[in-house]
């Protein structure tokens, strides 16, 4: 039984590492990335590591998606700079960018 159960988590964080790849939308491709560590710790429960499962549950799983997703929120929040009036005047007319050339 626990040779299938094995299998199974191993399919499982497979299929979670692939889905954090592919996803589209980063809140998801983090909750699936977190995911595949929080079976990791399952499979280490089952190989009679309790000790690197509950480190892994915590850290690996609980704490890095967290910092991930408090990450991504404040980049999502961050103001985005003016533009300076120098990048308009040479945005707007092409043929003046030869002339402020060395």
């Amino acid at each position: 039984m626990s040779q299938l159960m094995l299998v199974l988590f191993g399919l499982l964080m497979l299929v979670g590492a692939v889905a954090a790849l592919y996803l589209k939308d980063t809140v998801s491709a983090i909750l699936a990335a977190g995911s595949v560590s929080l079976v990791a710790s399952l499979v280490y429960r089952l190989l009679g590591a309790p000790d690197v499962a509950m480190t892994e549950a915590a850290i690996g799983s609980a704490l890095t998606t967290v910092v991930f997703l408090f990450s991504w929120a404040r980049i999502q929040h961050r103001p985005q700079p003016p533009k300076s009036s120098q990048s308009e005047e040479t945005d707007s007319n092409p043929d003046d960018q030869e002339d402020h050339q060395l």
